[in-house]
């Protein structure tokens, strides 16, 4: 019989919560962690704790996980609430495991493109230099290296701008006829929620099956794009006609993430452009 790993998802909200449903139907023994276990899918094995304390939380399991993935979140934009997340909250887990006498397979941290500094569009890889302009970013390399370097094979998965049920922020924007100027073009890159958990399932199966993992793999669709452009589109889409007095960016950094990598590792994701994951958003109602 068949004996499926085990993986401890620290940090278990909506990237979280979808990764651990992939897993389960791949037959996984799935753990996830989190303050509020209530809000865990059916399935998954409830694991109170917060990241927060010290010590060791007494549900943690007495069998040491094959895998552990940390994609916790921040309560707030602030500083503090990221260092005490992504720094201070992996420190804790690691002394967890520190004072089980476990060591996972592999550890699999969740980290964000915002890591890059890049303004003028340019294209990035996993190469490419990391030079943050605000504390978030310093603050995930901070976190990245604390995973690297934590005695446990690791890799760091960065993130593009998650989009999906429940994240509607763009799609209420452009319903109140957000204006964007096209020039100069401020690039960004996406991935919907569903492909976020896909690339995060895709590497832990790999791993298991004795693939050889890189340090790191940057999580986005096929098509970086203009943000005028697909605000435009989904104008289109959503048949918006009115436009705001001026034009608003709400963020600044302008780049072009290639991915590569994972798709060289055989990763094929269900949304391959923006385009297809908002028009399923779209078709189900999800804008309203």
């Amino acid at each position: 019989m068949a004996v499926f790993p085990s993986v401890v998802i620290a940090g278990c909200g909506d990237v979280g919560s979808r990764l651990g449903r992939q897993l389960l139907q791949a037959g996984w023994q799935v753990h996830g962690l989190r303050r509020n276990v209530a809000a865990l899918p059916s399935g998954l094995l409830a694991l109170p704790a917060d990241l927060a304390e010290v010590d060791c939380p007494a549900q943690w399991p007495a069998a040491a996980p094959d895998y552990l993935v940390y994609c916790a979140t921040p309560g707030s934009s602030e500083e503090s609430a990221y260092r005490a997340t992504y720094v201070d909250g992996l420190r804790h887990l690691l002394g967890w495991l520190e004072q089980r006498g476990q060591r996972p397979r592999r550890l699999l941290f969740v980290s964000s493109t915002g890591v890059y500094g890049q303004q003028d569009g340019e294209w990035v890889d996993e190469a490419s230099p990391c030079q943050p302009q605000g504390y978030s970013g310093r603050i995930l390399l901070e976190a990245e290296a604390l995973a690297l370097h934590s005695g446990i094979p690791a890799s760091v998965v960065r993130l593009a701008g998650i989009y999906g049920p429940g994240r509607r922020w763009l799609l209420g924007q452009v319903r109140a006829g957000y204006r964007v100027a096209s020039a100069p073009p401020l690039y960004g890159n996406r991935i919907h929620a569903d492909d976020a958990a896909g690339l995060l399932a895709f590497l832990l199966q790999a791993d298991a099956r004795g693939v050889a993992l890189e340090p790191v793999y940057l999580g986005v669709d096929d098509e970086p794009a203009a943000l005028h452009e697909v605000v435009e589109w989904l104008r289109g889409q959503m048949g918006v006609s009115h436009l705001a007095a001026e034009s608003t960016v709400r963020r600044a950094g302008s780049k072009r993430c290639r991915n590569a990598r994972a798709r060289a590792l055989g990763w094929v994701p269900r949304y391959p452009s923006w385009r297809e994951g908002y028009a399923a958003l779209l078709a189900d109602g999800a804008e309203e």
